[in-house]
């Protein structure tokens, strides 16, 4: 993990690399400390939205 610094604090932030072609993607994760949500809730909604769509 990459640390990313802040004005008061050091914070192991996880980085994900992925390599298409030539291009090189580094992407930061967030994760929200209040959410409600589970990531197992967010998949099973994206799910069943995709699922709607097809149906229609």
């Amino acid at each position: 993990m990459n640390e990313l610094k802040t004005a008061n604090t050091t914070e192991q932030v996880p980085v994900v690399r992925k390599k298409i072609g030539k291009t090189t993607y580094i992407v930061k994760l967030h994760f929200s400390k209040t959410s409600r949500q589970t990531l197992n809730d967010k998949i099973m909604r994206l799910v069943k939205s995709d699922i709607e769509k097809m149906q229609k």
